[in-house]
């Protein structure tokens, strides 16, 4: 039996919603499984700077709850005004940046104690580049608190620029994760099944991430016809 226009979009808006739920549940589940997998003594040379415990909270959790608070099926103050909304994503934000930063200089000084190169490895280099990209990012949101400081742009589209470069820096940071996941330490951590699992982590929030961006283009496309 064929579907209905209401049918469809029911089932279309619950799979949304599906799909927003499992994103919150990883973003929370996977620091919390690699903060248990680096705790101290649980592999002999991570601690007290395991690798992958400064950037895993940052990116898979702050910045996923800061780009899903504008969700109107999953965001977890949809009942909030949009005022509400935005600070709580700042606050989200600038959190993830400072959390960046502070595992930036934490693994940086390490790798000087040890003698290591800093920065010799796709996954340095990438997650390097998307801190520096998230500050940019942060920096560039300042412009929709003054919109008037770009004359010849409107807040609309100010809006547009910003969540499609954040979606950018959201990649960048997914893709160093997953670089990290395939370092001798996790790979040596996780092994079988459990790291296929931790892979898709970053690609099932992406793809949230990535619907949600893209129907918000949709939508202003709509508004404007």
């Amino acid at each position: 039996m064929a579907l209905t226009a209401e049918s469809e979009s029911r089932l279309y808006r619950s799979l949304r919603v599906a799909a927003g739920a499992a994103a919150h549940l990883v973003a929370l589940g996977f620091p919390a499984a690699v903060a248990v997998l680096a705790r101290p003594g649980s592999s002999e040379g991570v601690w007290p700077v395991p690798m992958p415990l400064p950037s895993a909270p940052q990116f898979s959790f702050l910045m996923t709850e800061a780009l899903l608070i504008f969700s109107p099926e999953t965001s977890l103050l949809r009942s909030f005004s949009r005022k509400v909304r935005v600070r709580v994503h700042w606050a989200l934000q600038l959190l993830a940046l400072l959390c960046a930063l502070l595992g930036l200089g934490i693994i940086t000084y390490n790798k000087h104690l040890n003698g290591k190169g800093h920065f010799v490895t796709w996954h340095g280099l990438t997650g390097l580049l998307a801190v520096l990209y998230t500050g940019g990012q942060c920096a560039g949101g300042v412009l929709l608190l003054y919109p008037k400081l770009m004359k010849n742009w409107t807040l609309a589209k100010l809006k547009l620029y910003h969540a499609t470069s954040g979606l950018v820096g959201y990649l960048l940071g997914c893709a160093s994760l997953m670089l990290g996941m395939c370092s001798l330490w996790f790979t040596t951590t996780v092994t079988g099944a459990s790291w296929y699992l931790a892979m898709l982590c970053p690609l099932v929030t992406s793809l949230v991430i990535m619907n949600q961006v893209s129907n918000a283009y949709l939508y202003r496309k709509r508004s404007q016809h």
